[in-house]
C-alpha cells in the first residue's frame, strides 16, 4: 500500500471535490481519497501493484485540473 499527497491547482468549489474523487475512486487499486479544496491537494492510499501515481495524475489532469 503506498499513500500520496498531490498538490493540485485549478480546484475552486465542491464540484471540482467530486470531480476529482469520483474520477480517482474509478480506478482499480484505490483504497480512499480525500480531496482538500482549501489546501487544493489530493491524498491517496493505493496499491502499487494495481495503479500507478503517474495513472492517478493523469486522472485528475484528465478532469481538467494541474498536478504540480
Amino acid at each position: 500500500m503506498a499513500n500520496a499527497v498531490l498538490k493540485v491547482d485549478g480546484m475552486s468549489c465542491n464540484h471540482c471535490v467530486h470531480s476529482i474523487d469520483g474520477a480517482v475512486n474509478k480506478l482499480s487499486g484505490i483504497e480512499w481519497v480525500k480531496v482538500n479544496l482549501r489546501d487544493q491537494d489530493v491524498t491517496v492510499e493505493f496499491k502499487e501493484s494495481e495503479v500507478t501515481l503517474d495513472q492517478i495524475k493523469d486522472t485528475i489532469e484528465e478532469q481538467g485540473y494541474d498536478v504540480l
